[in-house]
């Protein structure tokens, strides 16, 4: 009879069971701080270098493309300052004549340059010109009037000092 009463029953099995689940929360709620923080220093860390690397790489590109503008620039120096006169390529003489006439022109070209570049600026302010100009016509018509009436007046004055001498 000890026997048979000693077998399990299932509510105990359940109750041994929930039991050790309970144990098992108990721990892990007491290792999950640590297992947290440990986890978050190490995404931290990871998080940090990975974007520290990408920061590095950012900047090396930089570095590249600020080296290469960088030779650019002593190459470009140099072929400036390297005279050109004995690089220059033949030209054949059938086309001597061409050369002669296109150096003339690109010659008055570059005095032409200046006024040109002169009139270029003026532009945009050739509507307040317009209203200068406008401005001075009507001033200029106004003393216009003024002068012909004065003319006028002296034309009077002239015959009345003749009258006046005549009699």
């Amino acid at each position: 009879t000890l026997d048979l009463t000693c077998r399990r029953t299932p509510c105990f099995a359940k109750f041994s069971e929930m039991e050790e689940m309970v144990n098992m929360e108990a721990e892990i709620n007491e290792v999950q701080p640590l297992l947290f923080s440990c986890f978050s220093r190490t995404i931290g860390s990871t998080l940090q270098f990975h974007f520290i690397g990408k920061k590095c790489e950012i900047l090396q590109d930089m570095n590249r493309h600020l080296e290469a503008i960088l030779k650019e620039k002593r190459d470009l120096r140099k072929r400036l300052i390297k005279h050109r006169c004995q690089e220059s390529l033949p030209i054949e003489a059938t086309y001597h004549k061409c050369i002669v006439e296109l150096l003339t022109e690109a010659v008055t070209f570059i005095e032409k340059l200046e006024s040109h570049l002169q009139s270029v600026r003026s532009i945009p302010q050739i509507p307040h010109m317009m209203n200068n100009m406008d401005t001075t016509l009507s001033k200029t018509e106004v003393l216009m009037i003024e002068l012909e009436e004065l003319t006028e007046q002296i034309l009077k004055w002239e015959e009345l000092q003749k009258e006046v001498y005549s009699n």
